[in-house]
C-alpha cells in the first residue's frame, strides 16, 4: 500500500505540512495510519518511496530541532545588543513613587512603545487618566504600552505582562555602583530595574524580535501589556483592564508574567503570589513639634503611643497578635507539604545571602510555608521621626507609621482592613491618649493561586527541560503582583508565572542585578515556551 506516494497523500496522512518562511518544511505529526493511504494517493506528479516518506518524516523532527538551535544561536550571537538595550532602559529613571521623576517615566513608556513599532507591532498608547496628590493636584498616569503581532484565529493568543518602573535608588544609600548606569562584574549587570521588571520585559520582546530576525513565523500570536505604575500599585490598570476585556483581551487564551525570580540555581515556575494590605498608623498631638527640654515630662508624645501601637501588631516570635487574621488561613495540606519538601533550598546559603545567623524557622518547609502561604506584618517606617544623621531633641507633633500585612488564601482585604482597624484602636483606647489616632489602608491587593496541572504549567515545565535540561521548581512567591488576580478575576483566563530573575538579584535593594546567564538564556526559554504553549489543544483554557 506504501508503493506510491505523492507529497499530496503525505499531507493527508500528516493532517497537512507546515511551510515556514525560511524554506524548512515542518510535518504536523509523524504518524502514518494506514487507513489514510489508499490508491487514490497514487502520483500524477512523480512517486516516491516508503523510504523516502520516512526520510521526510525524519528531515521534518531535524528541522524543528534545529529552529530552535538556530533561534537560541541567533541570541547568543546578539547578546551584546540586549545588554545595550538594557543599559539603555536602566539610565531611564522611571521611579513611579517620586512625582518629580514623572517625566522620565513618561519618557520610559515612549522608549517601549517605539521599541515594539519598529518591530512592527500594533501599538497603542492607552491613557489611564490621572492620579491624585496628597496636597490635591492631579497628575497624568503614564500610558499603558499594549502591543499585538500576529492575528492568526488559528493559533492560541498568549499576552504578556510587564511594568518599567523601578524603586527608588540613590548612590548614597549604599549601592556599589552609580544605579542608573547598568554595570557588569563578574556577568552581573547592576542597575536599578534590572531585574525588575526591565530585563524580563526585553527578554520577551527580544524573544519575539529572534522569530522575526530569522524570518520564523511566531507559533502563537503575542501580544504585551507594559504598564509603568506598578510599584506603587498599579494606578489605573486595574480599569484600563476592565475597559478593555471584550477588545483587547477578547482573544487572549493565556497571560504570562515574569516579574518574579528563582527560588535557588534551579529554574522555577511560579503559582502563587501573596497579596498585600499596607497601612497608615497616624497619631496626632501637639499643633507643633515641640523641645524635648522644655516640653518633655510634661505631654503625652505622639511617638510613644504610635510605637506602642505598633508593638501590638506581632509578637516576638512572629505571631500576628490581630484577632481574626490567623483564623482566615487555608490550612497547609499533606500534598503541598510534600511539594515543600522536595523544593531545592539551602538554608545555609538563605542566611548567607541576607547576612543574618539565625532565622524565624529552623526547618525549610516551616521557611517556605511562612514565605509564601501564611500572613506576615511587617513594619516599614515612621514618617515625621527624625532620621538625619545628628541629633535633634525634638517631641514630633505629627507620626504615621506605615506597615503592612501580606495577604495568603483565604483572606480578604476588606476583612483584614476593619479588624486591623478596630483592633489599633482599641489597643489605643485602652492608652487613655489624649492624642488622636487615624488608621487608613492605603493598597488592599489579593492572593493569586493558580493550577499547577494546568496544560500552561506543563508547557512550562516542558520550556524549561529544553533549555536548562532540568525540572523546574514549583514555587510561590512571597511578595505581591496585585495585577495577577485582577487578569484572572476578569479576564477569566489561566495565567503562569515564568520568572528568569536569580534568587540573589536583590530586588528593591541596593546592588539589584541581573545576571547576563538568566537574561540570556531566559529569552530563550521564552522562545522555547511560545512553541510548546502551540501545542496545547485549543479547547484548553
Amino acid at each position: 500500500m506504501f508503493d506510491y506516494l505523492t507529497p499530496g497523500s503525505i499531507s493527508v496522512m500528516l493532517g497537512g505540512v507546515y511551510k515556514y518562511q525560511d524554506n524548512h518544511t515542518v510535518l504536523k505529526s509523524a504518524c502514518l495510519p494506514e487507513e489514510t493511504v489508499t490508491h487514490t494517493h497514487r502520483a500524477s506528479r512523480g512517486k516516491m518511496t516508503f523510504p523516502f516518506v520516512l526520510f521526510v518524516l525524519l528531515l521534518s523532527s531535524t528541522a524543528h530541532a534545529f529552529q530552535y538551535t538556530e533561534l537560541a544561536q541567533h541570541i547568543d550571537n546578539h547578546q551584546e545588543e540586549y545588554v545595550e538595550a538594557l543599559r539603555d532602559w536602566v539610565a531611564i529613571e522611571s521611579d513611579s513613587s517620586n512625582v518629580q521623576k514623572r517625566p522620565d517615566l513618561h519618557r520610559m513608556m515612549e522608549l517601549v512603545a517605539q521599541k515594539l513599532r519598529l518591530m512592527g507591532g500594533a501599538v497603542e498608547l492607552v491613557d489611564v487618566g490621572e492620579q491624585e496628590l496628597p496636597n490635591g493636584q492631579m497628575l497624568a498616569l503614564p500610558k499603558v504600552v499594549t502591543a499585538r503581532f500576529g492575528s492568526d484565529a488559528d493559533k492560541h493568543t498568549v499576552c504578556v505582562y510587564g511594568h518599567v518602573d523601578v524603586q527608588p535608588a540613590k548612590r548614597e544609600d549604599g549601592w556599589a555602583t552609580d544605579p542608573y548606569n547598568l554595570t557588569d562584574i563578574n556577568g552581573n549587570l547592576y542597575g536599578r530595574g534590572a531585574s525588575d521588571n526591565k530585563a524580563p520585559v526585553l527578554a520577551w520582546i527580544h524573544a519575539v524580535e529572534a522569530y522575526q530576525a530569522l524570518n520564523m513565523e511566531l507559533p502563537v500570536n503575542v501580544k504585551f501589556v507594559i504598564e509603568g505604575m506598578e510599584e506603587t500599585g498599579s494606578n489605573g490598570l486595574d480599569a484600563m483592564i476592565v475597559a478593555q476585556r471584550d477588545t483587547f483581551f477578547s482573544d487572549v487564551d493565556y497571560i504570562i508574567i515574569s516579574d518574579c525570580g528563582w527560588l535557588s540555581r534551579r529554574p522555577a515556575l511560579t503559582y502563587g503570589t501573596r497579596g498585600n494590605c499596607y497601612f497608615f498608623a497616624e497619631v496626632d498631638g501637639p499643633k507643633q513639634d515641640l523641645h524635648s527640654g522644655v516640653y518633655g515630662g510634661a505631654v503625652i508624645e505622639p511617638m510613644i503611643d504610635l510605637i506602642g501601637v505598633l508593638d501590638s501588631l506581632i509578637s516576638p516570635s512572629g505571631k500576628i497578635l490581630v484577632p481574626g487574621i490567623r483564623e482566615a488561613v487555608a490550612p497547609l495540606s499533606d500534598d503541598e507539604w510534600r511539594m515543600y519538601q522536595d523544593i531545592q533550598f539551602d538554608m545555609d546559603n538563605y542566611k548567607n545571602k541576607i547576612g543574618i545567623d539565625q532565622l524565624m524557622y529552623s526547618n525549610k518547609v516551616d521557611l517556605l510555608a511562612h514565605l509564601w502561604r501564611y500572613p506576615t506584618v511587617t513594619i516599614h517606617g515612621i514618617e515625621g521621626a527624625f532620621s538625619d544623621p545628628g541629633t535633634k531633641t525634638v517631641i514630633p507633633a505629627k507620626v504615621i507609621g506605615k506597615f503592612s500585612i501580606r495577604q495568603v488564601p483565604d483572606m480578604d482585604p476588606a476583612v483584614v482592613k476593619k479588624q486591623v482597624t478596630d483592633y489599633l484602636h482599641s489597643v489605643f483606647a485602652k492608652r487613655k491618649s489624649p492624642n488622636r489616632l487615624k488608621v487608613t489602608m492605603v493598597i488592599g491587593a489579593k492572593p493569586w493561586l493558580a493550577n499547577t496541572q494546568h496544560p500552561l504549567y506543563e508547557a512550562g515545565k516542558a520550556a524549561v527541560k529544553r533549555v536548562f535540561d532540568m525540572d523546574p521548581d514549583l514555587i510561590r512567591e512571597g511578595g505581591t503582583i496585585p495585577i495577577a488576580k485582577t487578569f484572572q478575576d476578569v479576564t477569566g483566563k489561566s495565567l503562569i508565572m515564568m520568572p528568569i530573575g536569580g534568587f540573589d538579584d536583590g530586588l528593591h535593594s541596593q546592588n539589584e542585578k541581573m545576571s547576563r546567564y538568566n537574561y540570556i538564556e531566559g529569552t530563550k526559554l521564552f522562545i522555547a515556551f511560545l512553541n510548546e504553549v502551540s501545542q496545547i489543544k485549543k479547547t484548553t483554557v
